[in-house]
């Protein structure tokens, strides 16, 4: 019977030793699968920050262009009102003249298709 119970312990301390590895195998499994986790949180993070990068040099190659020939076009529309009120200013005096000259100078004359009867 000694012999039985020593089988029997020796099974039941194998049995422990099993458990114990097994729950050191899980305990194992969890702390890879949380690194694996923070690894991949970290890479797709960086994956991110690279794309948004990419991103917002392309984003400043166009809006800067853009941006030039938003300022081109202003400084020819502001060019072009220059000339304008420069030409205005220096044509209103004459035009003036003629459009006075023209309304006032009248000189009054008999059409020549008026007949005159008598």
């Amino acid at each position: 019977m000694t012999s039985q119970s020593q089988g029997i312990q020796q099974l039941l301390q194998a049995e422990k030793r099993a458990k114990d590895k097994l729950e050191e195998a899980k305990k194992r499994k969890g702390k890879r699968l949380r690194q694996a986790k923070e690894e991949a949180i970290a890479e797709v993070d960086h994956y991110r920050l690279q794309r948004e990068k990419e991103f917002r040099n392309k984003q400043t190659n166009v809006m800067g262009s853009q941006g030039n020939l938003s300022a081109k076009i202003e400084e020819q529309t502001k060019e072009t009102v220059r000339n304008l009120t420069s030409s205005y200013h220096k044509n209103m005096e004459s035009m003036m003249k003629k459009l006075l000259s023209t309304i006032c100078d009248i000189s009054p004359e008999v059409h020549p298709n008026f007949r005159h009867s008598a």
